[in-house]
């Protein structure tokens, strides 16, 4: 039985499907709890708007890490690139090994678990959150950044993270 490629999928499947062949970029969230350092990987990251300067992002439920992540008065959303592959697959897992003295962690002096190394990291707190089924939608203000150096670009596609090659 062949598909035709025209036919209309609808739901939870189709946009999966969708979205799995679309490239994003990756992020890694982090805040401090009183319970300690909490992350997660992140591909749901966007540009809002410069007045104020806002990102947004979403996750999956409101519990561990998000929940952190969610109840925190600031936290950092790092722009990963292809050197941080290894760690941003280690916070897409729940219970990988997460902030260890390898990968290299320091502390901002506002507190939050900050990763040097990285293009940036955005110090943000949140503006505005929208419940959508079990997942929840940020709205944050963008405080301040620290900057790192540059480097290849790395996007998630196909279940997968990957570098960027030119097309001309």
């Amino acid at each position: 039985m062949t598909t035709d490629p025209q036919t209309e999928h609808i739901g939870a499947e189709a946009l999966k499907r969708a979205f799995r062949e679309h490239p994003t970029g990756v992020a890694l969230i982090t805040a401090q709890t009183p319970e300690g350092p909490v992350g997660l990987t992140a591909s749901s990251v966007a540009s809002v708007g410069i007045d104020p300067a806002a990102l947004s992002f979403s996750v999956t439920r409101a519990t561990g890490s998000a929940g952190g992540i969610l109840g925190a008065e600031t936290y950092l959303v790092h722009l990963l690139d292809a050197r941080h592959a290894e760690i941003a697959a280690a916070f897409a897992v729940s219970g990988s090994e997460r902030f260890t003295p390898e990968q290299g962690w320091s502390m901002l002096p506002t507190g939050e678990p900050h990763l040097p190394h990285t293009r940036v990291a955005l110090r943000c707190r949140t503006l505005h959150s929208l419940g959508v089924g079990a997942s929840v939608i940020v709205v944050a203000e963008v405080l301040d950044a620290v900057f790192g150096e540059p480097a290849d670009p790395m996007v998630y596609l196909d279940r997968a993270f990957r570098t960027l090659a030119p097309v001309v």
